[in-house]
């Protein structure tokens, strides 16, 4: 229990804003590293590894159990672990089919239209509307030959998205520490468990499926989801969602590194008007910290 309580204090010292940047980084990174499994287990395949592995992890540190909870804290875990493995499964079937810098830009209308309704401030209109010029920055030109498929799998993953940070948000005050998002994670592992295997196969058993699968793990689940569980705990939802508008830009600065995904001029300019909206709404955040 040591661990998992030295590991609860040091998220709880670090600043909001500080985790969901953590977080961005790490989820981006992390899948422009499953994109290279998807040619030997397919885009389900790499999601499986990518559960079990963070699933194993989170359980390991916060060693939560089952029994005790009540039935509120129950069904709160089964719907956060839905959501988390619905959200994963349709955004890497999309990004299986278009880049990765797009398939995040077209997902962000999830945490967009979060923070378009939970808006309280005349001023949060103003990064909002920086952060939708900066999406359309991104996307427009050279989307003609997009997969049908690949953007409506993204556009799923988007309204997941959206449903994860109100869900995250309960399961961050209904679970002390990363208790709650371990047990969701083990709820998502058993419902990608058949869609992997049929995708994956006997493949997922190979070394670099293993080795690469457990880096994006780590990378995108355990990492991220245990930064944002915290951060939502002292972040208006509405403000983490706007924060949330440098995903497309972290995601095709990703792109561009591991995958050699090149950006054109108006997507630097994407990127600088969502930075712009991202930084914008953490100066205008004053919302302190909540006990936990």
């Amino acid at each position: 229990m040591a661990v998992s309580e030295a590991r609860q204090r040091s998220l709880q010292r670090a600043p909001g804003f500080g985790l969901v940047g953590l977080a961005i980084c790490s989820v981006q990174f992390g899948s422009a590293i499953a994109d290279q499994l998807f040619a030997q287990i397919g885009p389900s395949g790499a999601v499986l590894l990518r559960l079990v592995s963070a699933a194993v992890v989170l359980t390991a540190v916060w060693r939560p159990r089952w029994s005790g909870l009540s039935r509120s804290e129950l069904r709160l875990a089964l719907v956060f672990g839905f959501v988390l493995a619905a959200m994963n499964l349709c955004f890497y079937a999309g990004l299986h089919r278009i880049p990765l810098g797009i398939a995040v830009t077209i997902e962000f209308v999830g945490p967009l239209a979060v923070a378009v309704g939970s808006s309280r401030r005349t001023i949060d209109l103003l990064w909002i509307g920086l952060a939708v010029a900066g999406i359309l920055a991104l996307t427009r030109g050279g989307t003609a030959h997009l997969s049908a498929l690949g953007i409506m799998f993204a556009l799923l993953a988007g309204a997941f998205w959206g449903t994860y940070i109100l869900v995250n948000a309960r399961v961050g005050q209904a679970f002390t520490g990363g208790r709650g998002l371990a047990l969701a994670m083990c709820v998502a592992a058993v419902i990608g468990l058949p869609f992997g295997i049929a995708d994956g196969g006997a493949h997922l058993l190979t070394a670099r499926s293993l080795l690469l699968g457990s880096a994006v793990g780590m990378l995108s689940s355990a990492i991220p989801y245990s930064c944002e569980v915290e951060a939502l705990r002292r972040l208006d939802q509405g403000v983490f969602a706007v924060l949330m508008s440098l995903e497309p830009a972290v995601a095709a600065i990703a792109g561009l590194i591991v995958l050699n995904q090149g950006l054109a001029l108006r997507a630097v300019l994407g990127i600088v008007l969502v930075v712009l909206a991202s930084l914008g709404a953490s100066l205008g955040s004053r919302r302190p910290p909540l006990d936990v």
